[in-house]
């Protein structure tokens, strides 16, 4: 019965929990048992069942519970085959959006090396547009995945691409997280290549891509600025801040106590 396997689903973090913290009478059963079951249901035929394994493997990531050759022998793999160009459209939209929420958990190197050539091509796909929507709302997440150097190689062509879509929810979702994208890039690809992108969604066709662009054009405007001087800088979570004056400007600039948030960036995109 799938409401048996979405139970079995949501009890599978805290029994990982428990195994973790008793992992001397427990050294492998997570690892044996759980895990397969977990990798498992990411492909079950049932969308509840699959959005409960889901949802559990997030916790697991987040909770730091999976080794990381699970990661990448047993997870990407069932990603990448699931977000496939001859996949099932309902299992790729589920994988992409999977892979969108993993990048952030992930070390830089996985996720450069294996999620981010499909998460590349998917941003291209001309049959789902949901998927390119996906893509665009966590460029920017996935743009601080996997750092400056890759962004400006591979990301930036995409994002292009992305901005002139044909569909105006997609030009949309890349005006709200122009600012997390420009964060990533060096001052000088900010200033060739994305200020007159930038000026393109702020004069759109679509007054809602407009207006999402005036919107972001003050957090835009505040990459150009120097973190020392300024006081602005990008917390972990994604948030534009303002470090307070009484701050020291020399101290760590992702410190994020003491700070004022101005506001969020693409992870709060639509």
């Amino acid at each position: 019965e799938p409401t048996v396997r979405t139970e079995l689903m949501e009890q599978i973090p805290p029994i990982a929990i428990f195994l973790q913290e008793s992992r001397p009478k427990f050294p492998t059963a997570f690892f044996e048992y759980l895990m397969p079951i977990v990798v498992r249901y990411l492909t079950d035929v049932n969308n509840q069942v699959r959005k409960a394994g889901q949802e559990a493997l997030l916790i697991l990531l987040e909770q730091d519970l999976v080794a990381q050759s699970d990661i990448e022998n047993k997870v990407c793999p069932i990603l990448l085959d699931l977000s496939a160009p001859d996949s099932d459209d309902e299992y790729k939209v589920e994988a992409v959006n999977i892979i969108c929420k993993m990048a952030s958990m992930l070390s830089r190197t996985t996720v450069e090396h294996m999620l981010l050539p499909r998460f590349c091509e998917l941003c291209s796909d001309g049959k789902l547009f949901q998927v390119r929507k996906i893509c665009a709302a966590n460029f920017g997440d996935i743009c601080n995945a996997v750092g400056q150097e890759a962004t400006e190689r591979l990301l930036i062509p995409k994002f292009f691409e992305l901005c002139s879509d044909s569909v105006w929810g997609m030009r949309k979702a890349c005006a709200e997280c122009f600012m997390a994208v420009s964060y990533t890039t060096s001052p000088e690809v900010r200033r060739s290549k994305l200020s007159p992108l930038f000026i393109s969604l702020i004069s759109d066709t679509c007054r809602w891509v407009r207006q999402a662009a005036f919107q972001s054009l003050g957090p835009f405007i505040s990459t150009f600025a120097n973190p020392s001087s300024a006081g602005l800088y990008i917390r972990e979570d994604g948030t534009l801040s303002i470090r307070p004056p009484t701050q020291d400007v020399n101290s760590n600039p992702c410190q994020p106590s003491n700070n004022i948030t101005v506001m969020s960036s693409s992870a709060n995109a639509a």
